[in-house]
């Protein structure tokens, strides 16, 4: 289940307040600034900082790359 386009737009990182990319087929959505992922169950975006995963320089670039060469655009501008 996606999350809905209306909570997308108001999304915001619960740490630095910055904007997120929503990585619909992988559930998640993803903080660049911090290297941190946020998953979403069931359409429901889990937005605790002490859920959130930390990810490593590799997966770090391999997303930042994504967001790129997809056009993945931030929850908020």
């Amino acid at each position: 289940m996606r999350v809905s386009e209306r909570l997308l737009e108001i999304l915001a990182c619960p740490e630095d307040k910055g904007p997120l990319y929503y990585f619909a087929n992988d559930d998640f959505l993803y903080n660049p600034r911090l290297g941190r992922k946020y998953l979403v169950r069931d359409g429901i975006p889990v937005m605790l900082i002490s859920e959130s995963v930390t990810v490593d320089a590799g997966e770090r670039a391999a997303l930042d790359a994504r967001i790129a060469s997809e056009g993945i655009a931030p929850t908020f501008h």
